[in-house]
């Protein structure tokens, strides 16, 4: 058998999957659609969305996986069919850290698929009054980054916000250096927001040392701003480059290979255990020695991890603190549950922010 001959096979071959695929990818689709009747006959149409139902999926999904495509592919793939059968049911609106082209779109694309409606919002404060009013059904906003640490911004409007936790993503962060000049040369002025600048700083020093840096609200923002002066760059993600027209003087210009910035999805509803959670609780102290230990025992004493503890200024008196703490586990697990009920007797405020499914690949 000639290679034309044997070509040919392989694509009748493919063209008979694909059709195949097809076929069964609109079988669950129907099977969604069957599902949103079920639960509207039941009174229970605003539950169509569930994280700790969708984690589990995809954990499957990546835990079968056998290759040649990659846990990472398999799982992407898969989210955007979920979507694509959930827009069925209901489009989902989800409001995001603006303006378009910026990371937290991205997350928010990774989390929720692309067949899901996203709302650029001007703010943090913007994303929590957006889902507050039910103007979007979740939002994302980011949290930390492994290289600059919280975004404290994100953890202040926790302490007054009545919304939950939801999920957290993941997302590795490639900075790239945008202009609409030919040359690095070129470039006298590099906008971009204060963590990014920060993250590339050892890069900037290298290549641009003689560049003015600034500011800006964003990256999206700094890579708009570039698109109209001369002389100017950015540092943004690629969906900025193709949002406003910018070329790519320089890729991966950050100086942490391993950049990473964990986002948090906020909502109403309260997910319910997944098998693989996290809890995030907000706790103040009281004004005593030992205080902070003591509220820390009940966790070691029931075997309970934990992944971060920040402080932030309480804004209520003079010299008191609120302690963001992540936890391993669902707040309905028995061991975290007797947790918290042992930490509640012991601080003077607790709240649990929400228990929700750990990030997916």
């Amino acid at each position: 058998m000639n290679d034309a001959i044997k070509l040919q096979e392989i694509r009748d071959r493919i063209d008979a999957l694909d059709q195949h695929i097809q076929k069964l990818i609109n079988e669950r689709a129907v099977m969604a659609q069957e599902i949103a009747r079920l639960k509207q006959d039941g009174g229970d149409a605003d539950s169509y969305y569930r994280p700790e139902r969708e984690a589990e999926v995809l954990r499957k999904v990546a835990e079968r996986n056998q290759g040649p495509l990659s846990g990472e592919e398999i799982t992407r793939l898969f989210r955007e069919i979920m979507s694509a059968c959930l827009s069925l049911q209901q489009p989902m609106k989800v409001a995001y850290l603006g303006p378009e082209g910026t990371f937290t779109q991205a997350a928010a694309l990774k989390h929720f698929g692309h067949s899901v409606q996203t709302h650029s919002s001007r703010s943090i404060d913007e994303v929590f009054r957006d889902v507050e009013s039910r103007a979007a059904h979740f939002g994302v906003v980011p949290v930390e980054n492994s290289t600059e640490g919280v975004v404290r911004h994100t953890l202040d409007m926790f302490i007054n916000s009545p919304l939950r936790v939801c999920g957290e993503v993941e997302l590795r962060i490639h900075h790239h250096l945008l202009s609409k000049a030919g040359n690095i040369a070129d470039i006298k002025r590099v906008y971009a927001h204060q963590q990014a600048l920060a993250q590339c700083s050892n890069w900037l020093a290298t290549h641009l040392e003689s560049a003015e840096h600034y500011f800006e609200s964003s990256n999206a923002e700094a890579a708009r701003r570039a698109a109209t002066e001369e002389g100017a760059a950015a540092i943004a993600g690629a969906t900025a480059a193709e949002h406003y027209g910018l070329q790519v003087l320089a890729s991966n210009i950050e100086d942490e290979p391993d950049n990473t910035t964990r986002f948090l999805v906020i909502g109403h509803r309260a997910p319910l255990p997944s098998g693989h959670d996290k809890t995030s609780l907000l706790l103040s102290a009281p004004n005593r020695p030992g205080a902070l230990h003591r509220l820390l025992d009940p966790l070691m004493h029931h075997g309970i991890s934990m992944s971060r503890i920040e402080s932030r200024p309480s804004r209520r008196g003079m010299w008191e603190y609120v302690f963001f703490i992540d936890i391993d586990g669902h707040a309905q697990d028995a061991n975290v549950a007797e947790a918290l009920k042992a930490l509640n007797s012991e601080a003077a405020m607790l709240k649990v922010l929400g228990s929700y499914p750990k990030a997916i690949l």
